[in-house]
């Protein structure tokens, strides 16, 4: 059957061949003819890049009802279908006092894609991973196997998986050790900086200090306003409060817009007014979790803004080492080539290691930027990004990339040949042909 199956990018919008689970179960264990094509499981449409594609096979949807999982409510072992979202998990978990230990900008990922890109989110310095939390999962592979599969059952292919972009087989169902905290909602504490060097300055003490850190940066500011920003801590709260918010879209962009909304005019304005309304709101206070972990969920649609031919997202690790001379580059580099980012994310990862072979977290600081596609010129200023990236000893994340070369993966990630030695050969995307699969100098 052919479907718009789009990453979340929206860069390469086409029709696109997808298997319904079940005849991919039927043809994964032999009960029907394969015939030698290859498939890839294809979760929430989440990913920016091409990384869920598999335009020279077929995908298969992995979504799932809300009602196929369960909780052990004493230990918080969650048990699911991998095709549950993350806000489904919340809804059942919310009211037993557990909560999600790493979750990242949006509750609408499914529980599969988070194992699969092993995702991160503003608590690393202290918990790691998504795949830490992981205990094990079902892994179906093109020979028919169903591999149980844990830090002591098939080892490899544990690993192998968590991080390993669905490249390994379908996750059919996981197991995933949850967080106990006393509320939902969040205790945050807003504090702007005047530059980087300042930021820099608190970002470690402010790790120590919160189970959640983060900032966001006015990547269009210049002068002495250059590298201002917002520095963004957070703990749960001690107010009881475990009930998990009912999905609302407060706003949406109900079209498509035949141009990008987002261009240095707006976002220099919008970048002023933000700035200035949340450095009103220093003193603590309380928060919804909805709004601290996922502000753009309240927007339905919101990547249409970015017009018909999509946005770009460069999300780069930046060693400790090399950081503070870094970051002010790649920020520079955008501004040089007149590409507004419309949000701009700095935070630290911390030293816990993952479990998976492939995890694009790494010790230093992550930064993240949004680009309208404006063609070339955005092309060109996403290959100088990588370059300063590469050069500063860091990488850039895969599943968050939509044109990486094979040069530039795997410079950043060395490790990536354990990936192929594992990989299920039934399994391909467009992203591991490009970047794994090609020859680096081609």
């Amino acid at each position: 059957m052919l479907g718009a199956y789009d990453s979340f990018g929206r860069i390469d919008r086409r029709q696109r061949t997808a298997l319904p689970m079940s005849d991919a179960v039927a043809r994964l264990r032999g009960t029907t003819d394969a015939s030698g094509v290859t498939v890839l499981p294809f979760g929430n449409g989440r990913s920016y890049g091409d990384s869920c594609h598999n335009d020279c096979g077929a995908l298969v949807p992995i979504r799932a009802p809300s009602a196929d999982m369960s909780l052990d409510a004493e230990s918080g072992l969650l048990d699911a279908a991998a095709g549950v979202t993350l806000e489904d998990i919340i809804a059942l978990v919310a009211p037993h006092g557990f909560f999600l230990p790493v979750t990242p900008g949006t509750r609408y990922v499914t529980l599969g894609g988070a194992i699969a890109n092993d995702v991160h989110g503003k608590n690393h310095h202290l918990r790691g991973t998504f795949g830490c939390h992981v205990t094990s999962f079902e892994l179906l592979r093109s020979n028919g196997e169903s591999l149980n599969c844990s830090l002591t059952s098939n080892p490899e292919m544990f690993a192998a998986t968590i991080g390993g972009m669905g490249l390994t087989g379908i996750i059919t169902r996981a197991r995933l050790q949850l967080m106990r905290v006393p509320s939902l909602d969040i205790d945050e504490q807003i504090v702007p900086f005047a530059n980087l060097e300042d930021y820099f300055d608190q970002a470690e003490d402010a790790d120590q200090a919160n189970e959640y850190a983060v900032a966001w940066v006015d990547q269009l500011a210049t002068g002495r306003s250059s590298g201002r920003g917002l520095l963004i801590t957070g703990n749960h709260a001690h107010n009881g409060n475990r009930r998990a918010e009912k999905q609302a879209t407060r706003l949406s962009v109900p079209f498509d817009l035949p141009f990008s909304a987002l261009n240095r005019v707006s976002l220099s304005a919008f970048n002023a007014a933000y700035f200035a309304a949340k450095s009103r709101k220093r003193d603590l206070h309380q928060t919804g979790y909805g709004s601290f972990f996922y502000p753009l969920d309240g927007v339905a649609h919101w990547n249409r803004l970015y017009g018909p031919r999509g946005l770009f997202q460069h999300q780069s690790v930046i060693p400790f080492e090399t950081a503070r001379q870094t970051i002010p580059l790649l920020l520079q580099a955008s501004r040089d080539a007149a590409h507004a980012s419309f949000l701009t994310v700095l935070k630290r990862f911390g030293e816990v290691a993952s479990p998976g072979i492939l995890s694009f977290p790494k010790p230093g600081y992550t930064l993240t930027m949004d680009f309208p596609n404006r063609g070339a010129p955005t092309l060109a200023l996403l290959e100088r990004l990588d370059r300063l990236t590469i050069e500063a000893g860091g990488r850039v994340n895969p599943y968050k990339d939509q044109r990486m070369s094979a040069a530039i993966f795997q410079a950043g990630f060395p490790s990536w040949t354990e990936l192929e030695a594992r990989r299920d050969p039934g399994f391909l995307s467009n992203f591991w042909r490009r970047a794994a699969l090609t020859p680096p100098h081609s």
